[in-house]
This record gives structure tokens, C-alpha cells and sequence, in this order.
């Protein structure tokens, strides 16, 4: 019998490596997942609407187009996903990955938050939301391994009832 592929959303924060060290963590645990995530080119997210369907002379227009192309692939992979990851940088406002929470909770799905401590107050309704809330990929990796395999860090057999 084969074992479930699980989908995770990796939604968020796009100027860092954090999806990279997922990424490298779920392999070496060789645990079965598929990773999706929103296209982290910054242009290219921004710019897909005006350069598929034309320009647009109005900022907020070509921000409009960019938003709901984008917006096809995001409801989808989350729609399909067993967890959502959810990571908030510091550096920048990520209002999006504050929608892609809401969105991933109102449809029922497992929602792992991950940011530093000093944004806990700020998130507190979005953290209250989440079934998990992890300060490091590493984190979400272990939780992960734990969520599909009852492993416990450190540990490379199942801890679930056999």
C-alpha cells in the first residue's frame, strides 16, 4: 500500500529562503509531500496581469489584473491543500498571506503559522486561528513529521500506534 501524498501551500513572505529549507527539510525526512506555492518572482507576480492581458495606464488597474491572475493559482492550490504554511517576515506587510490564512481556515483546512516572536501580538488572531504556530522552518518541518508519521524530532521511526 502507498503512503498519502500530503499537499502543503506555502504561502507568505517571499524574500527569504524559508521555502528552500522546507523544501530540503521534507526531503531528508523523506516525508510525502508536495510542496505548491504562489510565484515568488516579485516582477513577475506583480507585472502577469498587464503583460498577458495589456497594459494598463492606472496603477491600481494594473495592480487589479495582477492580483486576480495570481488569485486563480492561489485559491486553487490552497482549495487542494491539506496544510497551509503561512510565513510573516518582518521586513514587510504581508496583507496577502493574512488573506491566504483567513481563506485557508474558512475552507477547513490545517493552517501552520510561522514568523518571529516579535510579530506574536500583531498575528494573535491569525496564531488563534492556526492549528500550529512554528518561529522556524525547521519547526514546520518537525510538526509536519509529526502530523503524517507521529515522529517525534530526532526520531526517524513512527511513534503512532501500530
Amino acid at each position: 500500500m502507498s503512503e498519502r501524498i500530503w499537499n502543503v501551500y506555502l504561502s507568505g513572505e517571499i524574500h527569504s529562503d524559508w521555502r528552500e529549507r522546507i523544501a530540503a527539510g521534507v526531503r531528508d525526512a523523506g516525508l510525502p509531500v508536495r510542496l505548491d506555492a504562489p510565484v515568488t518572482v516579485h516582477e513577475d507576480s506583480d507585472d502577469c496581469g498587464a503583460a498577458i492581458l495589456g497594459a494598463e495606464d492606472n496603477a491600481f488597474w494594473h495592480d487589479r489584473k495582477g492580483a486576480s491572475m495570481n488569485a486563480i493559482r492561489t485559491r486553487t492550490l490552497i482549495a487542494e491543500a491539506d496544510v497551509v504554511v503561512v510565513r510573516f517576515g518582518d521586513k514587510y506587510r504581508q496583507w496577502n498571506a493574512a488573506f491566504d490564512a483567513g481563506v485557508a481556515s474558512a475552507l477547513g483546512k490545517a493552517v501552520i503559522t510561522l514568523h518571529d516572536a516579535g510579530l506574536n501580538h500583531a498575528l494573535k488572531e491569525v496564531d488563534a486561528a492556526a492549528q500550529a504556530v512554528c518561529a522556524t522552518p525547521e519547526q514546520v518541518v518537525q510538526t509536519l513529521a509529526y502530523v503524517i508519521r507521529g515522529e517525534m524530532p530526532g526520531s526517524r521511526g513512527s511513534m503512532a500506534a501500530e
